[in-house]
């Protein structure tokens, strides 16, 4: 196994590791309900991608507080 021939220096280091920051995500904006979202993804908040709704978002929250009437029920 090879050893490094010198020590390599705070300032070398820096140099070398400038590249690693973290860049910020880019956002588009939903062609819908004009919410920020990342390209080539469903929008979260409408469940709209390429000029269709893809996530039935409507449903699920009827499904949520359909279970939520339930659990309460129950608990009475």
């Amino acid at each position: 196994m090879g050893l490094p021939a010198k020590r390599r220096t705070k300032q070398s280091k820096r140099e070398r590791a400038a590249h690693f920051a973290l860049k910020a995500a880019t956002l588009s904006v939903c062609q819908k309900c004009k919410h920020p979202v990342r390209p080539h993804r469903v929008c979260q908040n409408c469940g709209y991608y390429k000029g269709r709704d893809v996530l039935k978002l409507a449903s699920k929250d009827a499904r949520k507080t359909k279970r939520k009437q339930r659990k309460e029920k129950k608990s009475e």
